[in-house]
């Protein structure tokens, strides 16, 4: 991923990762990272200080329930990998610009490898359907988010998106379900009254339903940890978490 590729403490790409779904306080935690305000130079300085002191010590003595050795192994990537000020807002900078790429979907790929040419960035970039991506690799998270229903043969595409997925490794499928009113939401409000999509974008025969995508995917070693609705406010512009199933739905699978 992008915040992998950067050059940064492993503390801050963890808060990146884990923060990036919410907006509000992502954007905070850019504005401290480009200002380095979580870093307090004379605290460090202490802190370091104290650090290689420490080293010197017995590493088995125990201190308010943890061995010195415990403590410092907690410590020693925040005292071995502080950033510079530079750093942080340049790293910021490249994190701006990869949010205000706007491109059309058959361009994609060639904005995403023009920007890590770049930007110096260590990104592969692999245009190809998951039946025909030739890889040994595989990948702790595979996203599948509103593409199942566009999929000539769905029980094929799922195996081959499990076959590229890690042990305990996670699928996150968002599609729409096959109900009437999943075809009077998604296809006629959307494509023909509200023409959010071009006519023809969807095929209601093409919707998979909760339990039918459950099946193909516990044949192919994964279990169902959770599924939600999501719901769509018109007046507040805005998508909603919900237990409402009967249109767009998304659902957490985990490989066993």
């Amino acid at each position: 991923s992008l915040i992998n590729a950067l050059e940064m403490p492993e503390r801050w790409k963890l808060r990146l990762i884990r923060h990036f779904w919410r907006p509000g306080y992502f954007e905070e935690l850019l504005k401290r990272l480009e200002k380095n305000t979580d870093i307090d130079a004379v605290t460090f300085d202490a802190d370091k200080k104290r650090f290689y002191e420490m080293k010197k010590y017995d590493q088995n003595k125990v201190i308010a329930g943890r061995s010195i050795s415990e403590i410092l192994k907690r410590f020693d990537k925040k005292i071995k990998d502080p950033r510079s000020f530079a750093d942080g807002k340049k790293i910021v900078k490249i994190i701006r610009a990869f949010l205000k790429i706007n491109c059309k979907l058959s361009k994609l790929d060639d904005e995403l490898l023009n920007f890590a040419k770049k930007n110096n960035l260590k990104i592969n970039y692999m245009c190809s359907s998951p039946e025909k991506l030739k890889t040994t690799k595989k990948f702790d998270v595979i996203l599948n988010m509103e593409i199942v229903e566009h999929v000539e043969d769905v029980d094929f595409f799922l195996k081959s998106c499990a076959n590229l997925l890690k042990k305990n490794g996670l699928m996150f499928v968002a599609t729409i379900n096959k109900t009437l009113k999943s075809y009077i939401f998604a296809i006629v409000g959307a494509e023909y009254v509200l023409r959010w999509l071009p006519i023809g974008t969807h095929e209601w025969e093409k919707f998979v339903k909760p339990e039918e995508l459950k099946n193909i995917l516990i044949k192919n070693n994964l279990n169902l940890k959770k599924i939600d609705g999501m719901n769509f406010n018109i007046l507040k512009d805005e998508w909603n978490v919900s237990k409402d199933l009967s249109v767009n739905y998304i659902a957490e699978f985990k490989k066993n």
